[in-house]
């Protein structure tokens, strides 16, 4: 397991031959692991990995003096540099006959990427997730329920050791909130902000009450508005919204939120809908990094509550809708009624249990593991 190659390993390969490569993703999901996989191993690594943070790579990367013998060259967090994008720009525009450039770093480099234009056109840009079934290669029953409980991130789930997965939670959410978060904007409610973070968990599978959280908190809505977007920047959650159609009325103006890490969650049930959400999401963000689609993930819900959990949706056109159950049981209520109703080509839903079969036509009752092989999940 510990020589795992990494989904995006391929699609960078490829890209590198056009132009730098930006890494984004959560923190310590495996960015710099899977850039260094792309250094010489017949060369000392270290030599083509410079950190920003290290003050001798620091002193190299101002000075321009980066190694000349490596043909591709990893600048780790160097967006903490004021003047990063002009830096890097000069390194790629004179130096991209004879080099190849990854960037990565935590997860601001997202955010700072998007605040100026002088990189466009020099790169492609990947996000990487934690690891989901596809990548397992050939997995058993074991696989899928370690998967479960420890995460996709990389250390926890190879290490598989309970009291390991808190110790590691906590410090990767201090370390988020305390460094990544303090940063970039100006909180000073910290540890109002931790306790929000704190009480989420308990809202996933369902719809997210702005209000109600603001109520339970003491806190103004906008605010709670604000610093769910800032979790969702930071790559510690993310939210879909609803799936609109003019046929029915569908619920328009709410959303529904889960965590990056699944593990997070107590509950079998919503920790099994996060585990699904993270599988669709990253089959989202693959078919728009690596393809240029305009990909989606949405829910269904109507003003009378009936629902579906996901739906995807390829360039504003229904692919096929999700309904997610811990045990192969009989077809959901929101299936059968949604089926007719609105123009979505398949239904699966998917479960832990061994039944597969198809009630009738369009709709497919699979265990999550063939689901994933079958979509051709990543």
């Amino acid at each position: 397991m510990s020589s795992l190659v990494r989904y995006l390993a391929p699609k960078i390969k490829d890209d590198l031959n056009e132009k730098m490569v930006f890494l984004g993703g959560p923190r310590q999901v495996g960015k710099t692991h899977l850039s260094l996989s792309f250094l010489n191993p017949a060369t000392a690594k270290n030599e083509a990995y410079l950190n920003w943070d290290d003050l001798e790579s620091k002193s190299k990367i101002k000075n321009g003096h980066l190694p000349q013998k490596q043909k591709i060259i990893v600048l780790d967090e160097i967006h903490k540099y004021k003047s990063w994008r002009n830096l890097v720009k000069g390194f790629y525009d004179k130096q991209k006959e004879s080099h190849k450039f990854i960037i990565t770093g935590s997860a601001r480099l997202d955010y700072y990427r998007k605040g100026g234009d002088s990189l466009v056109g020099r790169y492609h840009y990947h996000r990487l997730h934690p690891i989901t079934l596809p990548e397992l290669k050939s997995f058993t029953v074991h696989d899928i329920e370690s998967l479960l409980e420890f995460g996709g991130f990389p250390e926890p789930f190879l290490k598989a050791n309970k009291v390991f997965l808190k110790r590691w939670q906590r410090e990767r959410h201090q370390r988020v909130l305390f460094e990544d978060i303090i940063a970039l904007e100006n909180i000073k409610e910290i540890t109002q902000m931790e306790n929000l973070f704190e009480r989420l968990p308990k809202t996933v599978s369902s719809i997210l009450s702005y209000q109600s959280l603001a109520n339970d908190l003491e806190l103004n809505i906008r605010t709670v508005q604000r610093w769910i977007d800032i979790f969702d920047q930071m790559y510690l959650t993310f939210r879909i919204q609803p799936f609109i159609s003019g046929k029915i009325r569908l619920v328009k103006k709410t959303s529904r939120i889960y965590f990056w890490d699944w593990s997070t969650l107590e509950d079998s049930g919503p920790r099994f809908e996060n585990f699904v959400a993270s599988h669709l999401l990253k089959y989202c963000h693959y078919h728009e990094d690596s393809f240029g689609e305009k990909m989606e993930l949405r829910y269904v819900k109507d003003v009378y509550n009936n629902e579906i959990d996901f739906v995807v949706l390829k360039n504003k056109k229904p692919l096929f809708a999700v309904e997610c159950k811990t045990g192969d049981r009989s077809v959901s209520k929101g299936i059968h009624f949604f089926k007719n109703k609105l123009n979505i080509p398949i239904y699966y839903q998917v479960h832990l249990g061994k039944l597969h079969y198809s009630p009738e036509k369009n709709i497919e009752v699979i265990p999550f593991s063939e689901f994933c092989l079958k979509l051709g999940l990543v």
